[in-house]
């Protein structure tokens, strides 16, 4: 039986190698993959988030937690597929058009699928038309928007209007952050939430899973 604390401590310590070994002994042991997940891996990254709020953590402790909770869900996540596992919601994240810093996205997506979010990650510099596309192709129910300069903050706007005039802005919640956004642009904007950092986007997303 795999030590599990030890894929707990390993995540909290930015240590991949050893979430990655511990979490394939776990699965082979044949312990149940969805209760790893939600035991302790979960509360592995909450506790990363709590230290990073803080100030214990700053964004090199984020990463590298990040990195040990990807390398952990690997030999988890097909296991999780082939069971049939619900996620606990699924997100489609992209740096707005315009926009190709992706470090503060990708970080939140790591989060975000840490946290037991299934993640379609488009990437950087994001045309409406591509969030529209995988939101049919997905069934998200979630759309992060995120914009690191002051610049493509308006393609923030431009993309939610796109939603509308496509039919499915209904359909999904939106959340927004980077850092020139603030939640008085969220709120001019029509964004459901806005987010700080990657920690408060996984608070986020769980309360729009939440309210339905």
């Amino acid at each position: 039986m795999a030590d599990l604390d030890k894929l707990r401590q390993a995540i909290i310590d930015g240590d991949a190698k050893t979430a990655g070994l511990v979490a394939r002994e776990a699965i082979a042991a044949g312990q149940d993959a969805l209760s790893i997940i939600q035991t302790h891996m979960v509360p592995a990254m909450d506790e990363v988030g709590r230290r990073y709020e803080c100030e214990d953590y700053f964004v090199p402790e984020l990463l590298l937690s990040a990195r040990a909770m990807k390398a952990a869900l690997e030999p988890i996540r097909p296991v999780l597929a082939a069971s049939g596992a619900k996620p606990a919601g699924k997100v489609v994240i992209g740096t707005v058009k315009g926009d190709l810093h992706d470090i503060g996205k990708n970080l939140v997506a790591s989060l975000l699928e840490g946290g037991g979010f299934e993640v379609i990650d488009l990437g950087a510099d994001v045309a409406p038309q591509r969030f529209i596309d995988a939101i049919h192709t997905s069934g998200a129910n979630i759309v992060a928007l995120s914009a690191l300069l002051t610049v493509t903050m308006p393609s923030i706007k431009m993309t939610i209007e796109a939603l509308k005039t496509a039919g499915v802005r209904d359909m999904v919640k939106v959340m927004v952050g980077g850092a020139p956004v603030t939640q008085q642009f969220a709120d001019q904007v029509g964004a459901d939430a806005y987010s700080e950092n990657a920690t408060a986007a996984v608070t986020a997303a769980r309360r729009l899973v939440a309210a339905g």
